[in-house]
């Protein structure tokens, strides 16, 4: 195993590759560029706290972006510590939680082998599952928090699984997406195609599944298309090919989010370049060279981009033309984004929320969560946007013109 200094700390993953990890604590601390001053601005959308909660210990210094799911009415949460609870999402209110350890198939906490959460959770029905770092997948029932069933796959699970059509797709660290059945945890299928890098960013996509097709983002900067029933390759696209003389110069990777709209896949890579594709085929609608380590939100008309700087643009959803770029919140190393009706919803690495108005990028409020970094993007249910930063402090909000 190696380990490099480069852009913010680097940290050997257990694959053997190297990752960057922790951009928010490292660049914090380093001092790589100073975060740009928050200005003062006239809101033109309110933003009315419901409630904060503190129910689990969050994604911690894991890298992951941890962030809550949502299914009837519940808010579900999990934590590095092995933390598992179901909240009322109008209150706040906990309705249920488990620790490591409380029940059969668990493991006591903070042992050396303890269980820690940082993939999940993902909710369909009644089905829960959460993914942990030593490559455990446990399904639990939403309403109790009774087990289900585990499952051991090969590697660290640090994205959210995906749950579609009786089937839980789980990405590993090292590359490989296992489907599981959901119904009992059994395997149905492993690929094992990707090619890791000596070198990739600390983090990994959420599959995303439509109409029985699983997409999902490569440390080596692919996009690739699986057919759901059986993990057979459909087609792949490169969009960070991975050029230069050094191991840095061709760190390429894959790692934000996916977003589907209309039969067209969209998505952006590191060191590379943001891409709307045919979905049945993979052929590129457009490209734009924007590299982005927090992947794409859409809008009506509009797909939004934070590129390596932390800078949000706005490109049009048919060609990909540029429509604006907001820097003011430059080097403040912000988490994946969310929209909501005209606005686009982010936090940043000091636990502030930021609402752009989607129009022309300019601000339109700001809230204060927490003093920790939010990495994962903000869960929109409705009116509500749901926030959950790297502690487990869980935020909500009602957003109104």
């Amino acid at each position: 195993m190696k380990r490099i200094a480069i852009l913010l700390s680097l940290a050997v993953a257990v694959s053997g590759c190297a990752t960057i990890k922790g951009w928010f604590n490292s660049a914090k601390k380093e001092n790589i560029q100073p975060p740009t001053a928050l200005v003062p601005f006239t809101p033109t959308l309110e933003v009315q706290k419901l409630w904060d909660s503190h129910p689990t210990s969050g994604a911690g210094e894991s890298g992951a972006r941890v962030r809550p799911a949502y299914a009837d009415g519940k808010l579900f949460v999990a934590g590095i510590d092995g933390d598992v609870a179901a909240l009322d999402a109008a209150t706040g209110r906990t309705l249920w939680s488990r620790r490591a350890g409380q029940r059969r198939g668990f493991i006591l906490h903070h042992g050396q082998n303890s269980v820690r959460w940082a993939g999940g959770p993902a909710v369909d029905g009644d089905l829960l599952v959460v993914g942990g770092l030593e490559g455990e997948v446990h399904a639990l029932d939403a309403g109790s928090g009774a087990d289900r069933w585990q499952a051991q796959v090969s590697s660290e699970v640090i994205a959210s699984p995906a749950i579609a059509d009786g089937i839980v797709v789980v990405r590993t660290d090292d590359g490989r997406l296992f489907g599981l059945n959901a119904a009992d945890g059994s395997r149905r299928w492993v690929y094992d195609r990707a090619v890791v890098p000596a070198l990739s960013l600390r983090g990994n996509a959420m599959p995303v599944v439509v109409d029985g097709v699983v997409y999902a983002g490569e440390d080596n900067g692919r996009l690739v298309a699986l057919r759901l029933t059986d993990g057979n390759v459909l087609w792949e696209q490169t969009l960070a090919p991975g050029e230069g003389r050094t191991e840095l110069a061709r760190l390429q990777d894959l790692d934000g989010g996916i977003a589907f709209a209309d039969g067209v896949v969209y998505a952006a890579g590191y060191q590379g370049m943001t891409a709307a594709l045919i979905a049945d085929s993979g052929r590129p609608l457009w490209t734009h060279p924007l590299s982005s380590y927090t992947g794409v939100a859409l809008a009506a008309t509009q797909v939004f981009v934070i590129d390596a700087d932390s800078q949000v643009w706005a490109l049009d959803l048919r060609t990909g033309a540029s429509n604006w770029k907001q820097d003011g919140l430059k080097y403040r190393w912000l988490g994946e984004a969310a929209t909501i009706g005209d606005a686009i919803v982010v936090g940043d690495m000091e636990g502030w929320v930021h609402w752009l108005a989607a129009s022309d990028g300019k601000f339109a409020a700001r809230v204060r969560l927490s003093k920790h970094a939010i990495q994962a993007a903000p869960l929109v249910v409705g009116d509500t946007v749901y926030v959950e930063d790297v502690d487990g402090v869980v935020g909500a909000y009602r957003v109104s013109k």
